[in-house]
């Protein structure tokens, strides 16, 4: 019951701690002491260790670990045509320390695509790995959740209809993109139907003027549309958070709101599910998941360094194989360990202990990763 395609047994949602090097010279080029070039070498340099690390972990899904973003959306989004990045007043907070206060929003027409920097970075990690290398973006939700109608300009785009379809074909433009380089594996970051799963996001989205239920269709279409060029060899997974900074978060509230939608009008190939907390609700909706669709579930918290039980791993599993078959399950980490560049509160030696549990319990589940 080994998967020779992505998401597998065991994976990873990507972000990994920045190491000590990689502070140290991020610092230095801030202060002005080192030039880019100086910066990239010991990215390269930290991207390969950890690289060398999730292969030994016995990880087949590799990523760069974000080593080269600030923030897991802001730094895709604002090199897109149209997108700027500023700093102004944050209006999801979360149930702690807040992230630097960087917003975005479109400052011209979408549906170009010019290029973006990730291209490269994913060319690097495809050149440095053995196994199944992965890209994760930003949902395209990203760019409109946060800020409303706020963030999209009438002058621009007096219809919304507008937006969201040369939205549409901006991201597919860029999934191509990918596509081209050799990307199989590619990750969507869907934090927002998410949030629309808790009722005080639901009441700030309605404060705005935006109806959180047409929100949730419109959003489905939007990532349809992100997709619909993806090549029939490139799997596309999705990633469910509540919010992960610092090792707090935003919202809380089980996926019943969206299940049947997230499941069955969108259509990704896999989703990597929050479930390390009672935050995001019990395994019921998974009875909404078809055949031939993954969850893959996050059941290893990489909030706090407290190792999890193999036995309690692995009778949540079971538990959740009451919902949806045990062929249609993975594991994994609930979220990245480094949405922003400050990544949780726990150490390097956690995480990776987390990682290769993770491996571990897969192996006893399902006789491999």
């Amino acid at each position: 019951m080994t998967r020779a395609i992505p998401p597998f047994r065991a994976d990873h949602v990507g972000s990994i701690l920045r190491s000590a090097p990689l502070k140290e010279a991020r610092i230095k080029r801030q202060k002005g002491e080192i030039d880019a070039a100086a910066l990239r070498a010991v990215e390269d340099a930290e991207i390969v260790k950890i690289i060398r690390k999730q292969e030994d972990a016995g990880l087949k899904g590799i990523t760069d670990g974000e080593y080269r973003r600030a923030f897991w959306q802001i730094d895709f989004l604002e090199k897109l045509d149209g997108v700027e990045s500023y700093e102004g007043e944050r209006k999801v907070k979360f149930q702690g320390p807040q992230p630097r206060p960087v917003l975005l929003r479109v400052t011209d027409k979408l549906a170009r695509f010019s290029g973006h920097p990730m291209l490269d970075h994913f060319r690097f990690v495809k050149e440095h790995t053995k196994q199944t290398p992965k890209m994760s973006i930003p949902s395209p939700t990203s760019l409109h959740f946060r800020y409303g109608r706020e963030a999209i300009p009438a002058s621009i785009y007096p219809d919304m209809a507008e937006f969201y379809h040369d939205l549409g074909i901006t991201y597919r433009k860029a999934i191509k993109a990918f596509a081209d380089a050799g990307c199989k594996y590619i990750q969507i970051d869907e934090v927002n139907l998410a949030y629309l799963c808790d009722p005080a996001l639901r009441d700030q989205v309605k404060a705005r003027g935006d109806d959180p239920d047409a929100l949730l269709t419109t959003y489905a279409d939007l990532l349809n549309s992100a997709i619909a060029d993806a090549p029939a060899d490139m799997v596309v997974s999705m990633h469910l958070c509540r919010g992960n900074f610092r090792s707090t978060h935003v919202a809380s509230g089980g996926y019943d709101p969206v299940a049947e939608v997230l499941f069955n009008k969108i259509g990704v190939h896999g989703y990597f599910m929050e479930y390390d907390s009672a935050r995001a609700g019990g395994f019921e909706p998974l009875r909404f998941l078809p055949k031939g669709k993954t969850v893959v579930l996050g059941l290893v918290t990489t909030k706090t360094g407290a190792l999890e039980s193999k036995d309690d791993l692995k009778r949540r599993i079971g538990e959740a194989a009451k919902f949806a078959p045990l062929d249609q399950l993975a594991l994994s980490p609930q979220c990245g360990f480094a949405s922003t560049e400050e990544g949780n509160v726990l150490v390097e030696e956690d995480m990776w202990a987390k990682l290769r549990l993770c491996v571990d319990v897969a192996t006893d589940v399902w006789g491999g990763v």
